[in-house]
């Protein structure tokens, strides 16, 4: 199976990419019956039974993801025990029931007093079971749903669970489903390690094929949550999630969903320990840094280095392996500071100091390759001020922005929303350069001391991961903005770019920004491109915000013309309302700045989809895009305008370019989906949905664009789910879902969708809808006449998905007059049926 991101050819079991980690094109419901822990049916056994001729029931304990478990007792050495039956999942094939009881075989041959003991493997009517010791006492999770843990004790549980963990090591033995409900806590504080019921033998093979990656997701690893071979690091990591949650009261790695909790593990860094528990010593945070540290290799190698690091905390001394985490990855060797020269960085990227870097990419007196990819990764605040965060994103986002206007034909800079996901995190660069595909990256940091700012940057090319170019500046924080735009000049001038006069005096021109209107912006940015209804209303805040500090601040206009476009466009607020709203901030945007691509940007999106205005919003679109050629929301956007006028050709072109800028943007891929819906490639269409998902599980466009794609597939059944997520993600009324799930069973797709028409035809009436949604409802259960009448209405209304009415699910109503005459009365192409 061949990975959709970086075209690995996976096993076609394999659920998650080996080479990259991105999730491989699956049904959700066969994605969580392979992350989650497995889940049974509970077999029913009385109080009194006899299991195995000795075991006399006495109550149910609890059911896990590997069994049920009751009290017993043990009727010939008159002991209480506890009874493990394996779920039915793992009892109904002799091949898997095999395998584990053979690794519970082994798993009972461990001794060691913080290792659970079991007693006997066995079979109860064709059941298998085991026997093990009974546990007075709690386990860590029960302990820490009350509060956290107090450091020197979750240090002592620690400390014995490594202990456990190494011997079952030495024997070969992997758990593979550490976690805070499988470690008791006796009375007296003995650590006792339980259930090795996913235990891996050491060069077995799992324990069946459907469960290529088991344990619980929360707790999973990197590696075993892309489904590869595992070894003991993989119980390191665990453990470490453990220490974390004994420490805080709270998981490091979360999420809504399974998805979302595996990227996070995948991709992103927990709160620092520091934060959420400021009396625990530095040395224990580096320590769990380095169990969590994404790369096997720079984990822990051993449960004893673990150990070691633990005991020397808590004798008060500093960790023997684990050190302080570099503010960001490597600079210079030795990892210091490093941001606004960022550009500067880039500056010398290719060779302008001394010697000259250019001479070390390409030779002397050779041009430059004809296409550059670079990513500014995100620039490191140093200070202990959180406040100083907008300084650095700031500066990042602003390089970004000034080197995407320079030469599309030759650099490529990564968009803002993608890099911004390595944010506080260490990801290895080799990976940021698969998932961007870029060949170099910037990376850099500041510190503001009074009215000074320490700089530093390096240049870093992927492919070996070799410094080319670091340095670091002390400026006058008043010259800050004029110094950027002299490095993106030198950086010009070190790629061998030759600058129109135009070009120059942009560059040429300091820029006064209020840093505070600044980042309200990009944080109202930041929300209003999830585009769920919570989101879109936040960004308002910070749109608003960035005024109240700027009243005079054109890209703050800019957000708000886009907030009220997107509660128009989700069926949020009418037309009526929303359009004037939108239309005024979006010209007041341009007044202010016609000189900034999202000023024109904004603009487009208002003629585009309020004013129906095609000619005027391709205009400003392409202003936009010939201001910043590196802008992929102009260019996203853009192809839907030309899909909507059936140019789907230079549509497909457009989306590519801004998922290419933008690779990590969820709402850019499921906006991209649309084009492909478009161009009639269903199969790309469906992967971009899912890659959207992905990166955003709650996306609603990536649901609405899922729901076509099926649809026009004949996959009625994923289509039904995606109709409902879409349409209880945007109207927020469990009616609509309740609609298509109740008539499903019974009379079947069609119907499904005609009962959700009627219903999403009701919350019309009661408050709003698009009538565009009801239409494609419609269009589903094979009613044309109800839904030519509600596009008739979405014309009316001046509906802001009417434009969309060129899409292939429409093409059965192609040959109908009155579809026709709407088409006509849109300016839009007049088409046959395709």
């Amino acid at each position: 199976m061949k990975c959709t991101k970086c075209h690995f050819e996976n096993t076609e079991d394999s659920f998650f990419c080996k080479k990259c980690g991105t999730k491989l094109p699956l049904s959700n419901e066969v994605l969580y019956s392979q992350t989650k822990t497995i889940q049974i049916s509970p077999a029913i056994l009385n109080e009194g039974s006899l299991v195995g001729g000795k075991y006399k029931i006495i109550s149910e304990i609890g059911s896990g993801g590997m069994g049920i478990v009751y009290k017993a007792e043990d009727t010939k050495l008159r002991r209480t025990v506890a009874l493990k039956f394996l779920p039915p999942e793992l009892s109904r094939h002799p091949e898997a029931r095999e395998r584990f009881m053979r690794e519970a075989h082994a798993a009972a041959a461990l001794d060691h007093p913080h290792i659970g003991t079991i007693f006997e493997v066995g079979e109860h009517e064709d059941t298998g079971f085991i026997a093990m010791a009974y546990i007075e006492g709690q386990s860590i999770r029960e302990k820490v749903s009350k509060q956290p843990l107090g450091v020197e004790e979750a240090v002592d549980i620690a400390i014995q669970v490594t202990e456990g963990l190494e011997e079952a090591h030495s024997k070969g033995i992997i758990h593979r489903d550490v976690k805070s409900a499988n470690i008791m806590v006796t009375e007296k504080g003995q650590a006792k390690i339980m259930d090795f019921g996913l235990a891996k033998v050491a060069g077995q093979s799992l324990i069946t094929k459907e469960a290529k990656t088991m344990g619980t997701v929360a707790y999973m690893s990197p590696e075993q949550a892309r489904g590869e071979v595992v070894d003991g690091r993989s119980d390191i990591w665990s453990l470490g999630v453990v220490l974390y949650e004994m420490l805080t009261g709270t998981l490091p790695f979360k999420g809504d969903h399974d998805q979302s909790v595996i990227y996070s593990i995948l991709h992103e860094e927990p709160k620092a320990l520091s934060k959420t528990r400021p009396d625990a010593p530095s040395g224990l945070e580096q320590i769990v840094g380095k169990a969590l540290a994404k790369n096997p290799a720079n984990r822990y190698q051993t449960m004893r280095e673990f150990r070691e690091d633990l005991k020397a905390v808590a004798a008060g001394f500093k960790p023997l392996r684990a050190k302080p985490r570099p503010a960001k990855r490597r600079i210079f060797g030795i990892r210091v500071a490093y941001i606004y020269a960022g550009l500067a960085v880039v500056a010398v990227l290719f060779g302008l100091n001394v010697g000259g870097v250019r001479n070390q990419f390409f030779g002397r007196g050779a041009t430059p390759p004809r296409s550059i990819k670079l990513a500014i990764l995100p620039f490191v605040n140093l200070t202990s001020d959180p406040e100083q965060e907008y300084l650095s994103d700031g500066i990042t986002q602003e390089m970004i922005a000034q080197l995407g206007r320079l030469h599309p034909q030759n650099l490529s800079v990564i968009a803002r929303t993608s890099v911004m996901r390595y944010k506080k995190t260490n990801t290895p660069i080799d990976q940021i350069g698969r998932e961007l595909g870029v060949e170099y990256v910037l990376e850099g940091s500041a510190q503001r001391e009074g009215s000074r700012v320490r700089i530093s940057a390096e240049l870093i090319q992927v492919k070996d991961q070799t410094q080319l170019w670091a340095d670091t500046y002390d400026h006058e924080m008043s010259g800050i903005l004029a110094l950027q735009n002299d490095v993106a000049q030198k950086v010009a001038g070190a790629l061998a770019l030759k600058l129109l006069p135009s070009e120059k005096a942009n560059l040429a021109k300091a820029k006064t920004i209020n840093p505070e209107a600044y980042e309200a912006y990009l944080k109202g940015l930041q929300h209003w491109y999830k585009l769920t209804p919570a989101d879109i209303d936040a960004s308002q805040q910070y749109f608003e915000l960035a005024l109240k500090k700027d009243p005079n601040y054109a890209l703050a206009y800019a957000g708000i013309a886009l907030f009220w476009a997107g509660r128009q466009q989700m069926g949020l607020t009418p037309p009526s309302e929303a359009a004037p709203k939108a239309k005024v901030a979006a010209l007041r945007a341009v007044e202010l700045d016609e000189a900034a691509a999202e000023t024109h940007y904004a603009l487009a999106i208002v003629k585009a989809w309020s004013d129906w205005d095609w000619t005027g919003a391709e205009l400003e679109f392409k202003r936009a895009i010939e201001l910043n050629p590196g802008f992929p929301d102009a260019r996203i956007y853009y192809s839907h305008l030309l899909c909507n006028l059936q140019r789907t050709e230079e549509a497909v072109a457009q989306g590519e370019k801004a998922v290419e800028l933008d690779p990590l943007n969820s709402l850019f891929r499921g906006a991209f989906a649309a084009v492909l819906v478009y161009a009639h490639r269903y199969d790309d269409a469906i992967v971009q949905g899912r890659e959207a998902l992905r990166l955003a599980p709650d996306d609603p466009l990536a649901h609405n664009l899922l729901f076509f794609a099926y649809h026009l597939k004949g996959m009625n059944k994923e289509a039904l789910v995606s109709a409902k997520i879409y349409l209880n993600g945007i109207y927020a009324d469990s009616d609509l879902g309740k609609a298509l799930e109740g008539a499903y069973p019974q009379d079947g797709y069609r119907s499904a969708m005609r009962a959700g028409a009627e219903a999403l035809t009701a919350h019309f009436h009661k408050s709003y809808a698009n009538p565009s949604d009801i239409a494609f409802l419609y269009i589903c259960a094979d009613e044309k006449d109800r839904a030519l009448e509600w596009l008739e209405k979405g014309y009316e209304l001046h509906d802001p998905v009417m434009p969309y009415i060129g899409m292939p699910l429409f093409n059965s109503l192609r040959s109908e007059p009155r579809f026709q005459d709407l088409l006509r009365k849109m300016n839009f192409p007049l088409t046959e049926e395709k």
